[in-house]
């Protein structure tokens, strides 16, 4: 036999729904789409825009003529800030994606099963935590070599604790409803349980937790390619370009600038965005306790 069909929860798409019917996630939205769109299309139109290539000689170096001057080595400043978004972004949401399922995977076994299992998870995690981000993706880098996928895999293994902790903390209030209760006492396998019935109802608070690890995550890739850990030259990258212009910043400012500004801009969407939903996933939960 099989467990009644109880559903508990509100859907993601409903929840995302109501979220952006606040004028702060619209707004959020909208920078977050106007960078995307400039990190998406940047590398098709920056050659259209400028008539150079990334790697195209435009004139000495540091020269503040042109739409935005050239950089430490003489290219076009506009051409390599319109195709430096894509490894941010990309970079970011790999990461994200990692801490996401590992975290939301880890959590629920963790919340849902108790005991060792629960108590070995959940020390491992805080290991984990222990150490600072940045100081394990140099340890990674001093060990394995410098390469942008690494740093993603760091920044997602860093990411599961944390991640993992909202998820116990979630499964454990859902563990203990009646549909949840009904499902084990019919003999339903904890895999099919989880997928169906704890997964669903923990949708809110993982969808905050991903806005959140997307915001953290757009700032550690841009930070570790400043330092020269991730994306390298000469490949463009708007934290490596942050880098290789910031000794004439006086000079052609646009070539920090352009890429502080988008990064700015992408967080305080992402975050608008997050805020947005974290209200209106705690405005739900509200009215269902009520």
């Amino acid at each position: 036999m099989s467990a009644p069909a109880v559903q508990q929860y509100t859907a993601p798409a409903g929840l995302l729904r109501r979220t952006f019917r606040r004028r702060q996630a619209r707004i959020g939205a909208v920078l977050t789409l106007v960078v995307v769109l400039i990190a998406l299309l940047g590398p098709v139109l920056g050659p259209l825009l400028t008539g150079y290539d990334i790697d195209d000689f435009a004139g000495r170096p540091f020269r503040a003529d042109g739409a935005a001057g050239t950089d430490d080595l003489g290219r076009d400043v506009l051409t390599r800030f319109l195709a430096g978004g894509g490894p941010v972004l990309l970079y970011a949401l790999a990461a994200t994606a990692i801490g996401i399922v590992g975290g939301a995977v880890t959590g629920m076994l963790a919340g849902y099963s108790g005991g060792r299992l629960d108590s070995l998870i959940m020390r491992g995690g805080d290991v984990l935590l222990s150490f600072p981000q940045l100081v394990l993706a140099l340890l990674a880098v001093a060990v394995l070599g410098s390469s942008g996928w690494l740093l993603v895999l760091v920044i997602g293994i860093t990411h599961i604790p944390r991640v993992a902790r909202v998820a116990r903390q979630a499964t454990l209030v859902v563990a203990s409803q009646d549909y949840v209760l009904a499902a084990r006492m019919y003999g339903v396998p904890r895999r099919r349980i989880l997928t169906t019935e704890v997964l669903p109802n923990i949708t809110g608070p993982l969808m905050v937790e991903l806005g959140l690890r997307l915001t953290y995550s757009i700032g550690y890739v841009a930070s570790l390619s400043f330092l020269g850990l991730g994306v390298q030259p000469p490949a463009a990258d708007w934290g490596l370009q942050i880098n290789e212009n910031r000794i004439a910043l006086i000079v052609t400012p646009w070539g920090v600038l352009l890429p502080v500004i988008a990064i700015a801009v992408l967080t305080v969407g992402t975050n608008m965005i997050t805020d947005a939903l974290a209200k209106e996933s705690a405005d739900t939960t509200g009215e269902v306790a009520a």
